[in-house]
């Protein structure tokens, strides 16, 4: 996952409304989101090679996402999946707060990271490369680095995001699939330097992502309302046009 933005506890019928974007190689192989056979309280995709989630919500509204933390000089291909973080959080019962200490005691174990647990009452960030803080009410925007890093994605979709909570009344999924389809690329002064040389830079700046290789696999909204109804939609990618979309509504238990 590679892009995260949300509105959360701002708007007057959303508790939360995300838009994500999982970025990753076309190789990799990937289950769509699904309620688990293995764990039916849990709906996520899966990552078919690691095991675990990259984003995730329970019917109890325990809620979760994670993005890598882009620093390749610090990786360490012994190092175990980073997608176990979501689905131990979703499968648990800690507190947010309480699950993430129990993360920082072992942080380092894992290449770079950030992650985001919640659930109907909190919602709270932790990076092995930054810090822990329980998330304030606003819009708020996390790519590969910390949360709210002004990368020009990140200020490009929470600027689109803050446009589309303005509107009164209901909202759709398609309403969020619209500006996570954007595919333009900034201008070279406003990239940030991660290590990955300028082509790379390039690749990887707009908010929806295409290369030979790599690219935006899949696109989620969640929408929480404030009577506990949920929206789930995941719109698939593998390399060119949407391959399918999946969408669950529930109310929280």
């Amino acid at each position: 996952m590679c892009l995260l933005l949300f509105s959360y506890d701002s708007h007057p019928d959303y508790r939360l409304i995300l838009a994500a974007n999982r970025d990753e190689f076309y190789a990799r192989p990937t289950a769509r989101a699904a309620f688990w056979d293995d764990d039916p309280q849990v709906l996520a995709g899966r990552d078919l090679r690691g095991g675990g989630a990259w984003l995730g919500i329970t019917r109890q509204g325990r809620f979760a996402a994670l993005t890598n933390f882009r620093d390749p000089a610090s990786l360490r291909e012994d190092a175990p999946s980073r997608g176990w973080l979501v689905l131990d959080y979703l499968s648990g019962r800690e507190a947010p707060r309480a699950y993430l200490e129990g993360v920082a005691a072992r942080a380092g174990d894992y290449n770079g990271f950030n992650l985001i647990a919640g659930d109907r009452k909190r919602l709270w960030y932790y990076s092995n490369r930054g810090g822990r803080e329980e998330i304030s009410p606003g819009i708020h925007g996390l790519s590969n680095h910390l949360l709210d890093t002004p990368w020009p994605k990140v200020e490009k979709g929470k600027a689109a995001l803050a446009r589309l909570t303005e509107k009164a009344g209901a909202l759709t999924p398609e309403d969020v699939f619209s500006f996570l389809a954007d595919d333009s690329r900034p201008a070279d002064s406003l990239l940030p330097d991660t290590g990955v040389g300028l082509a790379w830079e390039r690749t990887l700046s707009p908010v929806f992502i295409t290369s030979p290789s790599y690219g935006t696999r899949s696109s989620t909204v969640i929408l929480i309302d404030r009577e506990g109804q949920v929206t789930f939609a995941e719109r698939t990618f593998n390399g060119g046009p949407a391959v399918g979309d999946v969408v669950y509504q529930f109310g929280l238990d």
